[in-house]
């Protein structure tokens, strides 16, 4: 599709697909560091050589626990002519953001907006299961979007959308598993746990629902997340979690909906004072929920997909909305929007995105199906 970058990488050796990956999103990624070198500075009074200090620790958990990653990593970092420490920094800005209270920055600034779904039995008229999401993030970073498949034998092949640079964020895999995510609020005194692009793309290389599982349940975490599982057998989980402990949910007559406040369980870590981070999410949950359920009576998939389109492009408490829009009351630098809605058919293998607000652009085929 002509409004997204997308790159396919394939081979055994992960240093060899992380060079692929570098060479073809070089100026992608490069937009990337200039960004956040911005968004730092301005949020955290942080140069971007202060930066890539605190981003240290994380690479070398990386290297230590996760070589194979890391290789791929070196590889794109390689492959765009910038630093290791660089790649390592797009994949844990989260992580970095998180590490301590930097004086003006909001809470709603470091957690990642989205509104996941999920569709399955009765939920989806036409009998498929589908899942999806808004990706909710910094408007100023749109155009470092980009959709990345991933060819690894013996490992699935994955479809993902991820910010240049990124080894994992939100996808689906040629076993039928999906993974769509959510960030989640509340500060843990931790030490340094694994960023959740690793988290992310180690669920995503699963090969069954169980090793998914698995992962994320005895990973230490850094920061707290939603995670929101689905598998084309019909099955599908959400846990939220953290640092410390983790909750779940299941659905609720084939509907899972997920947004940015804990809807399991707060944490025991939190509870006193909890507060949601991002009191729009309050707003969006029942407004998906609402609207997908006109999935539940459509026939055809091409009926479901119009229904999805159109609960993700709900604009009730607009510009903090379902379908997100920049704020002009904040700065440029810390504007929200949706930047990308997906719909994947994890039935045919079809995965679909809208380039943007899901308001103003359609959902379009990408050239990838997950079981080819």
């Amino acid at each position: 599709m002509a409004s997204l970058r997308t790159i396919e990488i394939s081979g055994t050796s992960a240093l060899n697909r992380g060079t692929q990956y570098g060479h073809a999103a070089a100026d992608l990624i490069a937009d990337a560091i200039a960004y956040y070198a911005r968004a730092f500075e301005h949020q955290c009074g942080l140069t971007w050589a202060e930066v890539l200090e605190r981003a240290r620790p994380w690479q070398r958990l990386i290297a230590d626990g996760f070589p194979e990653l890391h290789e791929e990593m070196a590889g794109i970092a390689e492959g765009a002519g910038v630093s290791l420490t660089e790649i390592v920094t797009l994949n844990c800005r989260g992580e970095i953001i998180y590490d301590r209270d930097f004086g003006p920055a909001r809470p709603a600034d470091e957690t990642e907006g989205c509104t996941s779904f999920s569709l399955t039995g009765a939920a989806a008229g036409d009998g498929h299961v589908y899942c999806g999401q808004n990706w909710d993030w910094r408007h100023q970073a749109a155009p470092t979007l980009m959709i990345l498949r991933i060819v690894q034998p013996p490992k699935p092949t994955l479809i993902m959308q991820v910010e240049a640079g990124q080894i994992g964020r939100h996808g689906a895999n040629s076993e039928g598993l999906a993974f769509n995510a959510n960030g989640l609020g509340g500060r843990f005194d931790t030490s340094v746990g694994v960023p959740q692009t690793l988290i992310r793309r180690l669920v995503l290389d699963s090969s069954s629902v169980s090793d998914a599982l698995r992962i994320l349940v005895e990973t230490k975490a850094h920061i707290a997340s939603n995670a929101l599982l689905t598998h084309r057998s019909g099955y599908s989980i959400d846990l939220e979690t953290t640092p410390g402990p983790i909750g779940w949910e299941y659905p609720s007559e084939g509907l899972l909906v997920h947004g940015n406040h804990y809807q399991a369980f707060v944490p025991p870590q939190l509870a006193a004072t909890h507060r949601p981070t991002a009191p729009d999410s309050l707003l969006r949950v029942p407004r998906a929920r609402q609207g997908l359920a006109a999935a539940a009576v459509a026939e055809k998939p091409a009926d479901v997909r119009s229904a999805v389109h159109a609960a993700m492009s709900d604009h009730l408490g607009y510009p903090d909305s379902l379908c997100a829009h920049p704020d002009e009351r904040l700065p440029e630098v810390r504007r929200w929007s949706t930047l990308l809605s997906s719909c994947v058919d994890l039935t045919t293998g079809e995965y679909y995105v809208a380039a943007g607000t899901p308001c103003t652009n359609p959902y379009e085929l990408l050239p990838f199906n997950l079981y080819e």
